[in-house]
């Protein structure tokens, strides 16, 4: 894939990687661009069908997987989520630096490719904090959340792994974090 270097960010889902990509966006509207995700999972209110992600079944998902058409792609919560090669393809064909918002199978998944991104872990100052952020969301049943709680927990040790993140950014405070991110990127 020709294009510029693209950077995948991951983490636990509540670490603030949504918002920070927004904020990116907004900022640097010509110089980014997301990679759109596929997910068999049911929109939330307010998510757009190709803005947010591609909201597919399960059969069309694993049609595509099949035919090699996915970078990464994993399951969780039994929903599957993926990223398919035209989508960071449609964000280099417009020279932006294409950022990709992954969970770390997908991570691991992606290392074996000849992608060569810069990965980002964006972690939360402490378990206590993600859950009351993940609560603070209301999008969740307590089931969910507590399934979310365990996979960060799992996330943040994976994320320890040597060589796996180029860097690792504490969302304690937006701005700082937001900070360190761009002064990452835009070097």
């Amino acid at each position: 894939m020709q294009g510029p270097r693209p950077v995948v960010l991951s983490g636990p889902s509540g670490a603030g990687k949504s918002t920070l990509i927004k904020k990116l966006f907004k900022d640097y509207e010509n110089i980014f661009g997301f990679s759109v995700s596929h997910t068999t999972r049911q929109p939330r209110p307010g998510e757009v069908n190709g803005k947010d992600y591609h909201f597919v079944t399960r059969e069309e998902m694993k049609k595509e997987i099949d035919a090699g058409e996915f970078i990464e792609h994993a399951e969780f919560s039994g929903n599957m989520y993926g990223t398919s090669k035209g989508a960071v393809q449609a964000v280099q064909a417009k020279n932006q630096i294409c950022i990709l918002d992954i969970d770390i199978q997908g991570v691991k998944n992606i290392k074996k490719t000849e992608l060569n991104p810069i990965y980002i872990f964006v972690q939360p100052p402490s378990i206590e904090v993600l859950e009351k952020r993940l609560r603070d969301r209301q999008t969740e049943t307590e089931e969910s959340l507590l399934k979310r709680l365990t996979a960060a927990r799992i996330d943040l040790e994976l994320s320890k792994e040597p060589g796996l993140f180029d860097m690792v950014i504490v969302n304690d405070d937006l701005e700082k974090a937001y900070s360190e991110l761009k002064e990452l990127l835009l070097k």
